[in-house]
């Protein structure tokens, strides 16, 4: 009897799953859904749309064709199953049909009221495999200081330049988990370039989904892999100054689950002396899809570093000696060694057809030694915290709106320890020896980010964005040594800020658009900002705020053969933060003005061929600045009127790309910066320079069983003599020399191979 009643139970079930198959449609790249996709059977006596988060209904096994504006038409045979996921691609000659993660809902570049640049994977690929900052260089509006694999500092639209060393005033994800820490530090650096499927690049202080920062957000998609398709693939990278990359990929995936792990072993000696570097990590990115209504998607990370470092050089070792290292780091042979971690686990759920739910858990650490001159740093930091949003679509006065309301919660705490480094005490080679405690601190940071924004369809062709930000920020510091019986512990906390944007998309012609907007955004002080000489905490310092007013028009002419996106923007940034130098390792954060910023910035891509046989484009990215201190009081010292510090009036990227249909391909880019004020009183400027790099290569055919890829590149092909970072406002002490200059590096070599073996 039981036996019976299952099978009726059973043949019940399995008869109304088989009235009809469930499935989605979902962009390749970034594994967004996708609405508005013709869904048709072989005898086209089956014809739908897919919903809202590309959801789509079949009555029966069949071969379906699914077409998109703007996509790859794809047919695919659907079979049994109860549930199936359809990939799609995007045709890079309809680039304003591409859409983005970062933004609040599914939205394309057509319909934004911001600047945002995209890069896929083949840009990202396009250079070499090593330094991410050719990459981010080549999109107009941002310039990084390269001054070696792990020194970095990144711009956008000048925000951030005065920050000393690092990335700051400057939002960074890798997908939904921050790699921003709570004191308002970026690190990409340590995100290998072969886990990346794209990167997203918001300008300017218009995303309030993201914080309202001055400088805008960074986005790092990575790559989850394919469903359906299976592969293992290895690299070899070789090049000039040691250098040396293995990479092993595995792709695995079913029809509802994927997932793509990654392990990198980059090791190089360096252009200078004490520049060796070791870098191990293993990435993890997976995509599971439960049922129509609920998908989990996970990602994570482990970095393991030790990077010795030559710090910057005076203007005559820079110009006779560059492959030296700064004396005491030399001396000391300084370097920093760290185990860092990032982790997330997001859940997508659908409520509706028109309502979804995207909530996400993440966390991170890092435990770090780093060795300098002045003293030894032991630190550690463990963050956790949680995002989440609602976006949903419904109308208002029979209009379409769609809008996204949620927060994001983090906390980090930071313990760290300064000890005298006795290496003077000691032979050179022995380099540095831990001594005496000297500070025992620990730092709890706290943000909370409340966001709302909106898009309503005023008419057809015009579109209303409306959205604001509120964040509170707070520090609290303990000290645990107290030297000579001073306590320095104390909290802080900046008032709540509200950061509204509001902007105005204009369709102009099917394949045109003009947008303005009207945006706020902020940077608050790093706790080390806030401390004064004497370890307290500044009760007085302030974040940075600024308004921003942005024109700009995206669009596609000579049948989708140029693409062009152009903005020109304004920003007035008050309470300027000016880390003034009070002793060889030590800063104090003032407010110390207001500056404004003008600037513009132009992209055009242009195709020369594109058939069967071959595909010839060109892509240019343009950025001027103009950069200027409005009132600047330092102390005693007007600077008002003067350009600011620490980013070039004109930058210019350009490169040629051929691609040919048996396999070949190349690439040549240049890429032109101009000069740089590095003092505040405007009395020392960096050269301008040129920089041309070249690579070849030739792939099998992606539809074999065994592909392979051999390649090789130049890099600095001009040999051009540059600084690719500069330490402004540099402060000479012990009657040495101020040391403003990192060096480029001279002509250099790699090359490269990979294998990969798809399985059947």
């Amino acid at each position: 009897m039981r036996f019976i009643l299952f099978y009726i139970l059973t043949a019940t079930i399995s008869q109304l799953y088989a009235q009809h198959i469930e499935g989605k449609v979902i962009d390749i790249r970034n594994k967004n859904n996708l609405n508005e996709v013709v869904v048709s059977n072989s005898d086209s006596s089956y014809y739908e749309v897919t919903r809202d988060f590309g959801k789509f209904i079949v009555p029966k096994p069949d071969t379906y064709t699914f077409s998109r504006v703007g996509y790859k038409t794809k047919t695919v045979h659907i079979d049994g199953e109860i549930f199936n996921i359809v990939e799609m691609s995007s045709k890079t000659e309809n680039l304003n049909e591409v859409l983005i993660l970062s933004n609040n809902f599914q939205s394309n570049l057509f319909s934004l009221s911001s600047a945002v640049s995209v890069l896929d994977s083949r840009v990202i690929n396009q250079q070499n495999n090593i330094n991410i900052a050719p990459i981010l260089n080549s999109i107009s509006g941002i310039y990084m200081h390269n001054g070696t694999i792990t020194t970095n500092r990144i711009t956008i639209r000048g925000i951030g330049s005065r920050n000393l060393f690092g990335t700051a005033k400057i939002r960074a994800y890798y997908e939904d988990i921050p790699l921003t820490d709570g004191s308002g530090i970026s690190t990409i650096e340590d995100i290998d370039l072969n886990t990346l499927g794209s990167i997203e690049v918001l300008k300017g202080p218009s995303s309030s989904v993201y914080g309202s920062g001055l400088g805008g957000t960074i986005q790092l998609i990575p790559d989850k892999g394919l469903f359906t398709t299976n592969y293992f693939s290895t690299s070899y990278s070789l090049g000039s100054f040691g250098l040396q990359k293995y990479l092993f990929q595995s792709d695995i995936g079913n029809s509802n689950n994927n997932a793509k792990i990654t392990y990198s072993n980059l090791q190089r000696e360096g252009y200078r002396k004490n520049n060796d570097t070791k870098r191990q990590s293993i990435s993890v990115a997976s995509n599971h899809f439960i049922n129509s209504s609920n998908k989990l998607t996970f990602v994570g990370t482990f970095t393991d570093l030790k990077a010795y470092i030559p710090s910057s050089l005076n203007l005559d070792n820079y110009t006779n000696n560059p492959t030296s290292a700064a004396y005491t780091w030399g001396r000391a042979q300084g370097f920093e060694s760290y185990k860092r971690a990032l982790f997330g686990l997001s859940w997508n759920h659908n409520y509706t057809d028109k309502t979804l739910q995207k909530t996400s858990v993440f966390g991170s650490f890092l435990d770090a030694y780093e060795p300098r001159p002045f003293n030894i740093l032991k630190e550690s930091i463990f963050g956790i915290g949680v995002r989440t949003r609602v976006m949903s679509k419904t109308t208002l006065f029979d209009k379409n709106i769609k809008w996204t309301f949620g927060g994001e919660l983090f906390s980090d705490a930071n313990s760290y320890q300064t000890f005298q480094n006795l290496y003077n005490d000691f032979p050179a080679e022995i380099g540095s020896v831990k001594g005496a405690l000297l500070s025992d601190f620990k730092e709890r940071r706290n943000y909370m980010n409340l966001f709302f924004d909106s898009t309503y369809n005023i008419s057809s062709n015009l579109l209303l964005n409306f959205g604001f930000n509120i964040n509170t920020t707070s520090y609290t510091l303990t000290d645990n040594f107290k030297l000579d019986n001073n306590d320095f512990s104390d909290d802080y906390s900046f008032s709540t800020v509200i950061s509204p944007k509001l902007g105005l998309t204009q369709k102009l012609s099917k394949h045109a658009m003009l947008y303005m907007t009207i945006s706020q955004g902020f940077s608050p002080p790093t706790l080390e900002e806030t401390l004064l000489p004497d370890g307290s905490v500044n009760q007085s310092i302030k974040p940075e705020t600024g308004w921003n007013y942005e024109i700009g028009s995206r669009g596609e002419l000579f049948n989708h053969r140029l693409y062009y996106n152009i903005a020109i923007y304004k920003m007035t940034v008050k309470d300027l933060l000016v880390a003034r130098r009070t002793s060889d390792d030590q800063f104090t954060g003032v407010n110390a003005g207001k500056t404004i910023y003008n600037g513009l910035e132009l992209s055009l891509n242009y195709k020369f061929l594109d058939n069967d046989t071959f595909k010839v484009y060109f892509t240019n990215a343009l950025t001027i600045n103009d950069f200027r201190f409005d009132t600047f009081i330092d102390d005693t010292d007007d600077y008002s009127g003067n350009d600011l510090t620490g980013v070039p009036n004109v930058t210019f990227n350009s490169s040629l790309n051929i691609d040919n249909n048996n396999g070949l391909y190349g690439i040549i880019s240049f890429s032109h910066t101009g000069k740089i004020p590095i003092r505040d009183d405007n009395t020392l400027y960096s050269n301008s320079y040129d920089v041309m790099n070249f690579k070849i290569g030739f792939t099998s055919k992606e539809s074999k069983q065994i592909v392979f890829d051999i390649y090789a590149g130049v890099n600095n092909l001009l040999n051009e003599k540059y600084a690719s970072m500069l330490l402004i406002n540099a402060s000479s002490f012990g009657g040495n020399s101020p040391r403003y200059y990192y060096p480029g590096e001279p002509i250099n070599f790699y090359s490269g191979i990979r294998l990969r073996y798809n399985l059947k």
